[in-house]
């Protein structure tokens, strides 16, 4: 992506990729995982415990004595039901791809803030599109010197909790909802958050983990026209108005137009910048909601 303006989407249509399906045989990245699983789970037993919790213990004083009682990522490994490979627009010294994925596992994961207050997850389903670029590319063994992985936008995530409402009557966690955790975990997994993985020594992971951006780009928010009416009266009856406002999203970040009162042809005339990290790839999401009193209506995206 380079800088200049845009009135559309940053995405990877065009650019040269090759599809393959997610189950090609015996050597398929989803036969793969299924023997590797074990070892995931230990690999993200450790990442939870000596990276997640530290920092959930310093976001809150609240969360200080806050642990990982219990780690288990189940049998179900996740299934990668497409697999896109980049050819063009991309460094000849990096392996680019994209893997459609999709997870219903059955984990069971334990914590504890100030006993006896304890919480837990029983199932975890994840969907979404993974980005995984092995660089660089080198002569010798392991032949990549790192990998670095990421989601381009925010997958679709539901958990199964147990004694989530124990852990949100705790003090200064009242303010939190489902919703709102939700919110936190998944925007941990997109971009510009990257999960970086060194092979050889001679790469770093600052310089995978900060790569320079690729370009920004400017969207100019102009109108709506025949939005539908969301507020109604007399049970239905009288048709009303609705009170738009428009969400603007390149991967984990989000700006909010002002809010229209009573127009469903609503013109805001808004700009926004956009920092570009990955093209192809990245797109523009634009939804529009009715603003209410309780719970927002979705108008259209």
């Amino acid at each position: 992506m380079y800088p200049g303006d845009s009135k559309g989407s940053v995405h990877g249509g065009g650019f040269g990729e090759r599809s393959v399906p997610g189950n090609t045989g015996t050597l398929s990245p989803s036969v793969i995982l299924l023997q590797a699983w074990p070892f995931f789970g230990m690999f993200m037993e450790k990442l939870l415990k000596e990276k997640i919790q530290p920092s959930i213990r310093l976001s809150s004083p609240y969360l200080k004595t806050f642990t990982f009682t219990k780690v288990h990522f189940g049998h179900t490994p996740l299934r990668i039901t497409g697999l896109k490979v980049y050819t063009h627009e991309v460094d000849k010294r990096q392996v680019v791809m994209d893997l459609h994925i999709s997870y219903d596992g059955d984990v069971d994961i334990d914590t504890e803030v100030k006993p006896p207050i304890t919480a837990g997850v029983k199932s975890i389903r994840l969907q979404g599109i993974l980005r995984v670029i092995l660089e660089p590319l080198i002569g010798n063994a392991p032949l990549v010197g790192g990998v670095t992985m990421f989601f381009i936008r925010r997958p679709t995530l539901q958990i199964n909790w147990t004694g989530l409402t124990n852990l949100l009557d705790t003090p200064g966690l009242s303010h939190l909802s489902e919703p709102a955790i939700m919110d936190i975990i998944a925007s941990l997994m997109v971009l510009p958050n990257r999960m970086c993985i060194p092979f050889i020594d001679q790469v770093k992971v600052d310089q995978m983990r900060f790569p320079m951006p690729q370009g920004v780009v400017r969207v100019h928010l102009l109108e709506a026209q025949d939005l539908i009416a969301k507020d109604t009266y007399m049970m239905g009856l009288v048709k009303g108005m609705s009170d738009p406002y428009a969400v603007l999203r390149v991967g984990n970040i989000h700006f909010q137009s002002k809010t229209i009162k009573e127009n469903l042809h609503p013109r805001w005339n808004e700009v926004y910048e956009f920092v570009v990290h990955e093209a192809p790839g990245q797109e523009l999401e634009v939804d529009v909601f009715d603003k209410d009193t309780d719970k927002d209506d979705i108008l259209g995206k």
